[in-house]
């Protein structure tokens, strides 16, 4: 498994423990938030290579 793949897997285990221990808004919170934060956190020329990576990768798959 790739290295963004044990990353995406440990997010969606850490939510779904958050939902039953804390509650269904807070677990969906940290679902939804933390990827957007970081997202956000980046340079603009950071955003636009990750933009133009994920644009490759549709192209590749033609």
């Amino acid at each position: 498994m790739s290295t963004s793949g044990k990353v995406a897997a440990a997010g969606v285990a850490a939510a779904i423990i958050l939902f039953f221990t804390v509650g269904f808004w807070v677990g969906l919170l940290v679902l939804i938030g933390v990827p957007a934060a970081a997202y956000l956190m980046l340079d603009p020329s950071q955003r636009r290579r990750l933009r133009g990576v994920s644009k490759n990768r549709r192209r590749i798959g033609r």
